[in-house]
């Protein structure tokens, strides 16, 4: 059965604070109308700070959609490799003991895919699968977890590479002004994840269970309207309500499982905003606590896309880890609006090579 090892989590250099952020709003849209309500809106998200790839004078620019893109594949290249080592490193694999990289982005294109590159840089073998997964925005994370579980089933001797890269700093408009915008230049933040799914030994989450769930006529919700400037993000007002019927499909992966949501030993959850968590500890009839690796990452690197789950989870590795068999759920939720659910048990795993 797979096991989702240690992930391998970097954060860019550059910082910026929650009152650097309020005090751009301010001084940068001192006459918007709504202004007040974007402050307390950015103010009740509780992102102390976010890590940016470029300083924040740069960030402001808009130099042309051109120009972010090369930016973002300049700066994957840079950084990825070393955060894949070291998730390498701590599930005891070699590039060569890969047999898929499911790599997982929302903020910028390549085609070919950065897992080319990362093949022939990196030394991975020429035969490594490639699943880039580009559209599903935050939920990526949960669906990069399940898409290398899925594999791993079905090649039970095969190991998964995940990687999730996104710089959501280079999706900055200027000229998006509307309170969701607003709110989102004081959320969103950079970061970098990798881990590995094993199909055979390894220390972490020992898969048992995935599924996905759509709620119907939400498409529009979240969603990035791609224009000559960039990705413009739009981000409905509805959103943070979505928790109330996502909840129910939490409960019913678990309950077909033969396991209770409401009673479980960790819990690994996308931390889109702080309603979001709140909502779901409300509606799945859980501890405000169990949330607190997913509440940390959102305090301390605001909300890092599909690389959220991944963090949360490397919180737990860092913690210590469960006990043996303690029982948790991961899941990541984004466009659509889709959430991508797991379940599984914790291992402490028999190390050792392929």
């Amino acid at each position: 059965m797979a096991t989702l090892c240690r992930p391998s989590v970097s954060v860019p250099e550059h910082v910026i604070t929650m009152e650097e952020t309020l005090e751009l709003a301010r001084s940068r849209h001192a006459d918007h109308p709504q202004l007040a309500l974007a402050l307390r809106l950015i103010e009740n998200t509780g992102v102390k700070t976010r890590h940016i790839v470029q300083p924040i004078e740069e960030t402001l620019k808009h130099p042309g959609f051109e120009d972010r893109n090369k930016l973002y594949e300049h700066e994957a290249k840079a950084r990825v490799p070393a955060v894949i080592q070291r998730a390498l490193d701590d599930a005891e694999l070699l590039t060569t003991d890969i047999d898929v990289i499911i790599y997982v982005s929302c903020t910028g294109f390549m085609m070919p895919s950065l897992t080319a590159w990362l093949i022939n840089e990196m030394d991975f073998d020429s035969t490594t699968r490639q699943l880039p997964i580009a559209q599903l925005g935050c939920a990526a994370g949960g669906a990069a977890i399940n898409r290398a579980h899925d594999f791993c089933t079905a090649y039970p001797n095969a190991n998964a590479l995940i990687v999730a890269c996104e710089f959501c700093s280079l999706c900055y408009q200027p000229t998006d002004l509307g309170v969701g915008s607003l709110l989102s230049n004081g959320l969103f933040g950079d970061g970098i994840a990798a881990a590995v799914v094993r199909g055979r030994g390894g220390r972490g989450v020992k898969l048992e269970r995935n599924g996905s769930y759509l709620i119907p006529k939400t498409e529009d919700w979240i969603a990035y309207d791609v224009r000559a400037t960039g990705f413009h993000f739009l981000l409905d007002k509805r959103v943070p309500t979505t928790m109330e019927p996502l909840a129910p499909a939490l409960k019913d992966l678990a309950g077909n499982h033969g396991w209770d949501a409401t009673d479980l030993d960790f819990y690994i959850i996308h931390a889109g905003g702080p309603r979001i968590l709140d909502d779901l500890s409300k509606f799945l009839e859980v501890e405000p606590n169990a949330f607190r690796f997913s509440r940390s990452t959102l305090t301390e690197y605001g909300n890092i896309a599909s690389a959220v789950v991944l963090d949360a989870l490397r919180r737990l590795f860092d913690e210590g880890g469960p006990e043996e068999r303690a029982r948790g759920l991961l899941a990541g939720f984004g466009p659509g609006i889709t959430a991508e659910m797991t379940v599984g048990r914790w291992t402490d795993g028999d190390g050792g090579g392929r």
